[in-house]
């Protein structure tokens, strides 16, 4: 699916600049408490940080691919970022395969290996194949993972569903999208993270006065 730009709401010329939104209103059936604290959710970065980043994306996103080492150099280099991954896979089958592996390995605690092992694969049209030998060639327990993708079958399931109904209660458009704080931002460079992560802390700390 195509990048869309998020502009509803911008205010700031540096909003604009870098393609960020404020977050629209959700849908009466989903919380922002349901966004940013699913327990099943996987979460990286600083569990008790500042800011949280909010991150859909598909493993046959080449958007999502080119921005993740940004992302989470960005996170890294921070420090105090809480980053929520939201697997929301909507552009193939082999999507979805992806997302199942990478949050059956979440049961190993290895989502985040899993995950940057899958964005770490060039193309568009991965295959499940070529997902299946990223993840053994990153330390994943492939036993381990194929059992829990059986036995975990419905809570994964469930999870997806509940990311797949926050994407739409928000109006995305397509991956990869990132909510930062109060901002909705499409793809970004390293220095747009930064500029969008000091954009968010700024108006946090204004609604919070």
């Amino acid at each position: 699916m195509q990048r869309r730009t998020f502009l509803a709401g911008a205010g700031t010329a540096l909003a604009a600049a870098i393609g960020m939104g404020s977050l629209p209103a959700l849908a009466a059936e989903v919380s922002l408490d349901d966004l940013l604290h699913d327990p099943a959710a996987p979460v990286g970065g600083n569990p008790k940080g500042d800011l949280t980043i909010v991150s859909f994306s598909d493993y046959n996103c080449p958007f999502c691919k080119k921005a993740e080492p940004d992302l989470a150099r960005a996170v890294r280099e921070d420090g105090n970022i809480r980053l929520v991954y939201k697997d929301w896979p909507i552009l193939s089958q082999a999507s979805v395969y992806g997302a199942r592996m990478a949050l059956a390995a979440h049961y190993q605690g290895s989502y985040e290996r899993a995950h940057h092992a899958l964005m770490s694969i060039s193309g568009r049209a991965v295959s499940q194949e070529d997902m299946e030998q990223a993840l053994a060639t990153a330390g994943i327990d492939m036993q381990r993972l194929k059992t829990d993708l059986e036995t975990r079958k419905k809570e994964i399931t469930e999870l997806l569903a509940r990311n797949m109904d926050q994407a739409d209660a928000l109006g995305l458009q397509g991956t990869p999208t990132y909510l930062i704080g109060p901002l909705l931002a499409s793809t970004l460079d390293y220095d747009g993270f930064r500029e969008a992560i000091a954009e968010a802390r700024s108006r946090q700390a204004g609604d919070a006065q």
